[in-house]
């Protein structure tokens, strides 16, 4: 189904789609991390992740299916600031340009998460939204607005009417025009890897 000012319209992705969505995921990282991740057991950590959590219900993903007509180059959407090399693909691959098309070029995630309620939200369930990206080929399109609006309308749908995301320079335009808007409370993280137990002692 085409939308409007010929955008296709984005669906809802089935578990089919489990694997390209961890292709795009790779694609999301090789541009915020300025190089392709390497092929590793994450990958079929995700595919599972997605696979449990859209089949209970507190993930959902919307995507665009490859249009027909061939890609054309130009600046970035959101996820990214333009064509850089080559990403990683599902299982290691490189993405070729000129291989196989895949099924699809761009998607958003989000989650559903169950927080403590508070006098504004009283259930506690809050959105997040993740891997927001559009294959590099394809982006100044509007796939990534259409795949954003579309899980925008399904928080709603649910009731869940906090929805946090965190973005990048690229992106931030496009979630402002959304009606995303700085928190007041800044975002702090523990990156425990490699770091000993709080109260460990050497010896």
């Amino acid at each position: 189904m085409v939308a409007a000012r010929g955008v296709p319209r984005a669906r809802q992705a089935v578990l089919a789609d489990v694997a390209e969505l961890v292709r795009l995921r790779g694609v999301m990282l090789a541009e915020t991390c300025d190089a392709a991740p390497a092929p590793g057991v994450w990958q079929r950590l995700a595919a599972e992740t997605l696979c449990r959590r859209m089949s209970d219900g507190t993930l959902a993903a919307f995507v665009v299916d490859r249009p027909a007509e061939p890609a054309a180059g130009g600046p970035g959407e959101a996820g990214g600031s333009g064509p850089r090399g080559p990403a990683a693909g599902d299982g290691g691959a490189d993405h070729d340009p000129v291989g196989p098309p895949s099924p699809l070029v761009a998607c958003a995630v989000g989650t559903i998460e169950c927080r403590l309620g508070d006098p504004g939200n009283p259930t506690g369930e809050a959105g997040y939204v993740l891997n927001v990206v559009t294959e590099p080929g394809y982006r100044r399109r509007g796939y990534s607005r259409a795949c954003l609006e579309a899980l925008l309308d399904w928080y709603r749908r649910r009731g869940v009417l906090i929805v946090d995301l965190r973005a990048t320079a690229a992106g931030e335009p496009l979630y402002r025009s959304l009606g995303f808007e700085h928190s007041s409370l800044p975002v702090l993280r523990l990156d425990a890897r490699g770091r000993a137990p709080t109260g460990s002692r050497p010896g």
